[in-house]
């Protein structure tokens, strides 16, 4: 599988290179970036590492010999100026977004290819590569709650001193301000987390709000996330690559599950070769199920604001 990572020389998409090489799946990693010599410099000391990874093509390249890829993914974005509102990033990730996309149709992007989006905001900019791409919808997936289930389900893990690899709960709608714990989802080896002593509502406060808090705690310790969303990458190519039908919490355009119509943002998906498989309702506790249909609104406000 050939995967063109655009944004390839910032600190996501080269992380994402690093966790797609380790992980020895893909076997054509094609970087490329507004900064070419960055996009150059990444290729290359991933190709240094090839010996020691997988039988894997590496390099820098262009939209031009990106056409043929299987999959794009873009992680290439704005970062806030000083004093900007977050609608006026928004809007300008968009006029880089709609470049972006331009330059994939321009380009002659196949028809079967799938679109991994990671830019933020990412529920926004994933409707807009299905409006503006012309793929089916089930072939344009986002990231979505994937980073943010990961850090819920290791601070959680922290918290009780648990296995992280054991510790499974979910966190759906938007990836930004409304997202939504899924706390009748939480357990620890296939047990109910709700089981545990130290399981009360002060303990769920406390670790929702650090999860949530958690982008912000990153970007003011070391300037902004890589390794874990990397990881959160490679898990949804992985699915795509090795046909796993993996449920997944990825954004994609909402088609009836929960109520939920013609918005993109994460609810349970299938993923697997040719992207998302099938939106899975699974019963929620009330409250849950409001609060992403809350979201839901709180996405369509934001996106009627945004100029495209």
């Amino acid at each position: 599988m050939k995967l063109t990572i655009i944004g390839g020389g910032g600190r996501v998409g080269a992380g994402a290179a690093f966790a797609l090489q380790c992980g020895g799946v893909v076997s054509e990693l094609q970087l490329l970036d507004a900064n070419p010599a960055a996009a150059e410099g990444e290729a290359l000391d991933l190709l240094h590492g090839t010996a020691l990874t997988a039988d894997q093509r590496i390099y820098a390249g262009d939209y031009a010999r990106a056409a043929n890829s299987d999959v794009f993914l873009i992680t290439a974005g704005l970062r806030r100026k000083p004093d900007e509102s977050r609608l006026d990033l928004i809007n300008r990730n968009v006029t880089l977004f709609v470049q972006i996309l331009d330059s994939l149709k321009d380009a002659g992007l196949r028809q079967d290819a799938l679109v991994l989006v990671v830019s933020n905001p990412v529920d926004i900019l994933t409707q807009l590569a299905c409006q503006r791409l012309g793929l089916p919808w089930q072939q344009v997936i986002g990231l979505g709650t994937m980073l943010d289930t990961s850090r819920f389900c290791s601070l959680i893990a922290d918290e009780f001193k648990l296995a992280p690899t054991q510790v499974k709960a979910l966190i759906l709608g938007e990836h930004g301000d409304s997202m939504v714990p899924i706390w009748s989802s939480a357990a620890v080896n296939g047990l109910p987390l709700a089981g545990l002593p130290q399981f009360n509502p002060g303990f769920q406060t406390k670790l929702f709000e650090r999860t949530k808090g958690s982008g912000a705690e990153v970007i003011a310790k070391k300037g902004g996330a890589g390794w874990a969303v990397a990881l959160s990458i490679r898990d949804v190519i992985h699915a795509i690559a090795l046909n796993q039908n993996r449920l997944l919490p990825v954004s994609s355009m909402q088609q009836g599950a929960y109520g939920l119509r013609q918005i993109c943002l994460s609810v349970p998906t299938v993923v697997g070769r040719k992207g998302v498989v099938e939106q899975v309702e699974i019963d929620l506790w009330p409250k849950e199920k409001l609060a992403l249909q809350n979201s839901a609104k709180s996405l369509a406000d934001t996106l009627a604001k945004v100029k495209i």
